[in-house]
C-alpha cells in the first residue's frame, strides 16, 4: 500500500506543481513517453505519484481513490456540492490564480453590476420571450451566486469549447468564465462587471477526508506533510 498523490499530468500547471514539490525536497517526475501518466516521487518513501488532468482530481479526492491532490479551487467548488465534508485544503502553491468572472458584450454600456444585470436580464425576456443566455462551465457556482444576487430571469448554456467565442457566434448574450489577464475577454468585445469576482482561484494541494489510511499510511502521510510545512 501507498499513499497516493494525484497532480495534474502536463503543461504549466504540471511544471509549476513539480517545482513547487522541489523547493520543499519532494522531488515528483514524470517517467516514460509523452503520453504515459506515470510518474515517481522522491525523497518521502511510500508516496505513489499520479498523473491526471486537473479536473479529475477533485472526483478521485472525493471518493478515496487519491490522499492528496492538486487543482484548483474552482474545479473543487464546481464539481463538489459537499467539497467541504469531503477535502481539506492543505495550502495554496502561488501559482494557476484565476478568476471565475461574469462578463457582457463592450457595447452594454448601461450594464456595469449585477444590479445593472438583474434589470436588462428582465427586460430582455420581455422583449424576446426567452431568457438570456449565460454560456459556462460552471454551472453550480454561477447559479449560486445569481441566487444570492437575486438575478433570475437568466438560462445557462453548456460551454465545453471557447466560452469567450459564444457571444460572437450568437449562442449566448453574455458569459461566465475563468480569466486571468483579461486579455482574452477584450479580444472578443467583452467586460467583467464590477462586483468582486464568482470565486477567486489558484492551484492548491487538498487532502481527502475520505480516503481510507492504514496506520503506516498515516505515518507517511504525516511525513509528508511535514516535508510540505502542512502539518
Amino acid at each position: 500500500m501507498s499513499v497516493k498523490l494525484g497532480v495534474p499530468s502536463k503543461g504549466r500547471l504540471m511544471e509549476k506543481t513539480f517545482d513547487w514539490f522541489r523547493a520543499r525536497g519532494v522531488t515528483l517526475t514524470r517517467t516514460g513517453a509523452d503520453r504515459e501518466y506515470a510518474g515517481a516521487v522522491e525523497g518521502v518513501t511510500g508516496v505513489s505519484l499520479v498523473l491526471l488532468s486537473a479536473a479529475e482530481v477533485p472526483r478521485e479526492l472525493a471518493a478515496g481513490r487519491l490522499h492528496f491532490g492538486v487543482t484548483g479551487a474552482d474545479l473543487v467548488q464546481e464539481k463538489l456540492p459537499l467539497w467541504e465534508q469531503q477535502l481539506e485544503p492543505l495550502a495554496e502553491l502561488g501559482f494557476g490564480h484565476a478568476d471565475l468572472v461574469l462578463a457582457v458584450p463592450k457595447a452594454w454600456v448601461d450594464v456595469d453590476t449585477l444590479d445593472d444585470l438583474d434589470a436588462v436580464a428582465t427586460a430582455f425576456r420581455a422583449a424576446h420571450g426567452m431568457r438570456l443566455r449565460i454560456a459556462t462551465k460552471y454551472h453550480r457556482l454561477v447559479r449560486e451566486h445569481l441566487r444570492h444576487a437575486g438575478v433570475a430571469d437568466y438560462a445557462l448554456v453548456d460551454s465545453q469549447g471557447a466560452t469567450e467565442g459564444t457571444v460572437a457566434n450568437e449562442t449566448a448574450e453574455m458569459i461566465a468564465d475563468i480569466t486571468s489577464s483579461g486579455e482574452t475577454l477584450r479580444a472578443n468585445h467583452l467586460k467583467v462587471l464590477d462586483d468582486a469576482p464568482i470565486l477567486r482561484s489558484q492551484a492548491t494541494l487538498w487532502r481527502s477526508r475520505v480516503a481510507d489510511l492504514s496506520d503506516e499510511e498515516r505515518g507517511i502521510a504525516a511525513a509528508l506533510m511535514s516535508h510540505l510545512g502542512s502539518e
